[in-house]
């Protein structure tokens, strides 16, 4: 009896152009997204940055014209000196803030992103 060896078909493995493709498609479309949303995340620091300095006031008033001196420095426009929420919690000034921000996808598709954040004196 002779022993008979089974010769296989070397099949080669890998990525079709269409997979490439789609995968190609799919990157760009998350590279897209993330593009749009890097700069709210840098606007989103910049306003932190700025309610704790706001923080750093005694009255309300003056807590919303430093604030309002930052956001001029800074130019960000998502909110302002009159829509942020100081309180008093003990001794501390605690300057809160939320706004939303919207990107448009396609059609009627829309990202939102809820920022919310405060500011505490130190």
């Amino acid at each position: 009896m002779r022993v008979q060896r089974a010769v296989r078909a070397s099949r080669q493995r890998g990525i079709s152009f269409i997979g490439l493709l789609f995968v190609a498609v799919v990157l760009a479309c998350v590279g897209v997204v993330v593009a749009q949303v890097i700069p709210t995340l840098i606007e989103y620091q910049a306003i932190t940055k700025a309610a704790n300095k706001a923080a750093e006031g005694s009255t309300v008033p003056e807590v919303r014209a430093i604030f309002d001196r930052s956001q001029a420095i800074d130019d960000f426009k998502a909110v302002s000196g009159k829509d942020l929420d100081v309180q008093k919690v003990g001794e501390k000034v605690v300057v809160s803030f939320a706004y939303d921000r919207e990107i448009h996808l396609f059609g009627p598709a829309f990202l939102v992103l809820k920022y919310k954040g405060q500011g505490l004196s130190r």
